[in-house]
């Protein structure tokens, strides 16, 4: 750490791959051992996060809020974002407050931090959303901790939340984060017209120039694979962490022509356990499994000259045919596939025809699993591409999730609107409970647990149709012998 630079609270993972053979007089295995050993006495899960205080200390009533029982129902990403937002409060009491202890914050540590975050010229100034989600995962670390008796108030304050919400339906009774921003579900759906999208695909991602044309400049290695990653995003709307948690098992086999395959997305990776059918188009399945054959064995030959895949000290399962995964030596009991969770099946290996390999779908050039922070540099790196080449396209692996509501649903609304206009009443009731409400069939899709979510995507749905009637009705205020009918969009407005 440079001199400079001021000491910070920094964030961790408890990892099992911890390799003692570096050190002096200790054999391989013991250290590895002893540390297995007291993570599984201690209840600590692999993967959890942990924060380290400026001055390099451990704080055992800070960190076991991580594992406690109140977080372990939370996926071990939510767990991580939790700690992430929680260092950026710290880190602020450290540097902005004089110092002042985590158990030692008030109402006014807080207030400051809000004027700072949002209002202060030179601040970071987040989003409303941003910042509801940094309220909402700090305020839930500080309650538990006044649960356990650790301090004696938050420093969050609160208020009684209202008895109903702008939707009409009525509101648990309780407190409520007094500083959230109410704004942020007022904030502006983004998504991608599909040309747009293939647009931004080709040149970013595929290495095209703006004129459609491949560039024979661009180096791109793993191009087919980082395509058909996003074409499987933008048709599927999965989250960033529950694609790239997939295994090959879990993909289907048939190749058909046409149509649209299913496969399950299990609970332990699902987004608040969302458990849901996925359903892929032929053309995309087909993609992955040009990807599986072709590059996909291509780094798994390379990593397997190199033993990879033998390294004792990693953890690794071995999944059998069986779809049970156990550690490969020692007794322990089978876990089945669909239960394990994304940091697990980054160890996940199984018998392949020239030996153990990956069961992971998504592989990098050295042979191991792809992690979201890598994907997410991906997303980067093609946005990168698209501003050098005059593209004025922007996305994000979310942005396509959004991409895949706004346009599955304007699908199925048309085809159910026309459907019903050709039935008399008694059959549309009968279409309507066989068929469903197309909002609620793409909430299934995305996971969400209440259509109330969903319902944000009306919006982007509303403001389509609304820069259509306005592009064919003209303008009352003009003399439309003058004036031509044209819309003038934001050139910044992907829609």
């Amino acid at each position: 750490m440079p001199i400079d630079t001021p000491a910070v609270w920094q964030l961790f993972r408890v990892r099992d791959g911890y390799r003692a053979n570096a050190l002096p007089g200790v054999e391989s295995g013991a250290l590895l051992s002893e540390w297995q050993s007291w993570r599984s006495v201690a209840g600590i899960p692999l993967g959890t996060p942990y924060l380290i205080s400026p001055s390099f200390e451990y704080d055992p009533r800070l960190n076991s809020f991580f594992y406690s029982a109140d977080m372990l129902g939370a996926r071990m990403s939510t767990r991580v974002g939790y700690a992430r937002d929680l260092k950026g409060f710290l880190n602020f009491l450290h540097l902005g407050r004089d110092g002042v202890r985590w158990s030692d914050a008030t109402n006014e540590d807080h207030r400051a931090y809000l004027v700072w975050r949002r209002e202060e010229p030179t601040g970071p100034r987040v989003s409303p959303a941003t910042w509801d989600r940094e309220v909402a995962g700090v305020d839930r670390f500080y309650r538990w901790q006044v649960s356990q008796g650790h301090i004696a108030q938050s420093p969050i304050p609160h208020r009684v939340r209202r008895a109903a919400n702008r939707y009409g339906t009525e509101g648990a009774p309780g407190q409520t984060p007094a500083t959230y921003s109410h704004a942020s579900r007022r904030e502006q759906i983004r998504w991608l017209p599909s040309r747009s999208y293939r647009q931004w695909r080709d040149v970013g991602v595929r290495g095209y120039g703006a004129d459609g044309l491949p560039d024979p400049l661009f180096r791109g290695r793993w191009a087919d694979r980082n395509a058909v990653f996003a074409d499987l995003m933008v048709r599927t709307g999965m989250r960033l962490t529950e694609q790239s948690s997939l295994t090959v098992s879990e993909l289907p086999e048939t190749r058909a022509q046409g149509g649209y395959h299913r496969f399950w997305l299990p609970a332990a990776i699902a987004k608040a356990g969302s458990a849901r059918w996925v359903y892929v188009p032929s053309m995309i399945l087909r993609d992955l499994w040009a990807y599986i054959e072709v590059d996909r064995r291509v780094a798994i030959a390379r990593a397997q000259a190199r033993g990879l895949y033998e390294d004792p000290a990693a953890g690794y399962l071995i999944l059998d045919e069986r779809l049970l995964a156990s550690p490969p030596h020692g007794p322990a009991s089978p876990v089945r596939l669909a239960l394990l969770t994304p940091e697990e099946r980054r160890r996940l290996l199984i018998h392949g025809a020239d030996g153990l390999e990956p069961a992971a779908l998504w592989l990098g050039e050295d042979g191991a699993p792809m992690s979201t922070s890598t994907w997410k540099d991906v997303f980067r790196q093609a946005n990168a591409r698209c501003e050098k080449h005059g593209v004025e396209l922007r996305a994000h692996a979310h942005m396509l999730r959004h991409t895949f509501a706004v346009l599955t649903l304007e699908q199925l609304q048309r085809g159910h609107l026309a459907a019903l206009t050709e039935m008399n009443p008694a059959q549309r009731g009968h279409y309507t409970r066989i068929f469903g409400d197309p909002l609620d069939w793409v909430r299934r899709r995305l996971g969400h647990k209440s259509v109330t979510t969903t319902q944000v995507y009306l919006h982007a749905l509303e403001e389509l149709e609304m820069q259509t009637r306005m592009a064919l009705v003209s303008d009352p205020w003009e003399d439309s012998r003058d004036a031509r009918l044209v819309v003038n969009l934001d050139r910044r407005d992907p829609v």
